[in-house]
């Protein structure tokens, strides 16, 4: 299904998604140059307990801007026929996140933002990238690597516009708009982040009366939800969601394990 967007010129389709699992919606909005793939890992972690969905948040017809991937990935939900989701938004997913969440409360049940770009008047994964050169390459594993020359060579002018978004964006009504809505909100962090300062997390968390958690156990980066998911997993059942049974805040469960290996679905394309 293919329909005009009212707000922006492109033609809005659902965006191409891997989904795996069933039950409650958890829907997972990747990092800069990743790839829905990148975190089926995780997404497997979770399945017998919900249904995971991953949008390629790229993946637009024509070129990519904030508000047309807003109307796709609106686009992808109702193709999907989902009414209330669960959002997890890691690095620059979670700005998308935060524009759903702001765009369209009454969908939403939670947020979770994962070492999300954090409180600035503009979003600045390109200054931190400019403080710390050296952190990148923290991030450069076989499954980030993959996926960002996957990413750049099938979209490298969505990817530059996005980037560009990601400097010169201003998330503060956003962020009003979720707080004024009352969504519940929760921020996770590597303890071992090379790429997004901790501090800049705990502003965000505060910004939004979020709680704000670092990763306890073993050193984790700023990759942890598909480099890591089981101590990523472990930390997620720790914040009380509702889409996870709404257990305690103070009742951690033990690690997960690995869990059935469902076979994903998704979209054509």
């Amino acid at each position: 299904m293919i329909r005009a967007s009212a707000s922006t010129s492109p033609a809005v389709a659902p965006l191409r998604y891997l989904a795996v699992g069933e039950g409650p919606a958890l829907v997972v909005l990747h990092g800069f140059a990743m790839q829905p793939s990148t975190y089926l890992p995780l997404a497997r972690l979770l399945a017998d307990r919900v249904q995971v969905v991953i949008p390629a948040i790229f993946e637009t017809i024509g070129l990519w801007s904030y508000g047309h991937a807003l109307d796709c990935l609106e686009a992808t939900l109702e193709e999907r026929g989902l009414n209330r989701v669960s959002l997890l938004g890691h690095s620059f997913g979670g700005g998308l996140e935060l524009g759903l969440a702001a765009r369209r409360p009454e969908l939403v049940a939670e947020c979770v933002f994962a070492d999300t770009l954090g409180v600035r008047e503009r979003f600045g994964l390109a200054q931190e990238a400019l403080r710390d050169p050296f952190g990148l390459m923290a991030l450069a594993t076989p499954r980030s690597v993959s996926a960002f020359f996957r990413s750049t060579f099938t979209h490298p002018f969505h990817l530059a516009a996005a980037a560009m978004w990601g400097f010169l964006s201003d998330r503060d009504p956003e962020m009003d708009e979720v707080v004024e809505a009352g969504i519940p909100c929760h921020v996770l962090w590597a303890n071992h982040d090379t790429l997004l300062a901790r501090s800049d997390g705990r502003d965000f968390a505060l910004r939004l009366g979020a709680t704000f958690t670092v990763a306890a156990g073993p050193r984790v980066e700023h990759d942890w939800m598909f480099e890591d998911p089981e101590v990523f997993v472990e930390h997620l059942e720790g914040l009380g969601l509702e889409v996870l049974g709404g257990r305690s805040l103070s009742g951690r469960s033990s690690r997960a394990g690995r869990g059935r290996d469902p076979k994903p679905s998704g979209s054509p394309g």
